[in-house]
């Protein structure tokens, strides 16, 4: 039979089993709670990421154009370099063949000193525009006017 002793036994076995209930549900929705600001805080983070990925392309579609203008710039400076290069070419030719039937006497008129040129003045055209047709300023890329708005 059951004895005093082992009911209080029982009963104190009863007790802490309460309180360890009793502790393990008061854990459980502290959990719960921090589970919910995690939750709170991981939706504000993942919104966050997302505005920054927006911005990261953003970025990297204005440093895609930024890129794509200089190298317009650049090709437009090295189209202009030919073209300078071109009519100072045509301009040195033209001195070459005007100082060599210069220098051949006639035999009806008496031979000249060639006048001095200035070489402080040199003029060249600026091409408007470069077209297909124009071979020697026209490397294959098509360039607008546009490409060069790069801010």
């Amino acid at each position: 039979m059951l004895n005093l002793e082992q009911v209080k036994l029982l009963e104190a076995k009863v007790e802490k089993a309460i309180e360890y209930i009793e502790k393990l549900t008061r854990e459980n929705a502290a959990l719960v709670s921090e589970r919910a600001g995690l939750q709170s805080k991981m939706e504000a983070n993942q919104r966050r990421i997302d505005e920054l990925e927006v911005i990261v392309m953003n970025f990297e579609d204005d440093q895609e154009r930024i890129e794509d203008g200089i190298l317009s710039a650049l090709d437009r400076l090295s189209q202009f370099e030919k073209a300078i290069e071109n009519s100072l070419k045509g301009k040195q030719d033209v001195k070459k063949t005007s100082a060599k039937t210069s220098a051949k006497p006639s035999a009806k008129t008496p031979s000249k000193p060639a006048e001095p040129q200035p070489d402080s003045e040199i003029f060249f055209e600026i091409p408007e525009k470069a077209t297909e047709e124009d071979p020697d300023i026209f490397d294959g890329d098509s360039n607008t006017d546009s490409d060069l708005d790069i801010f």
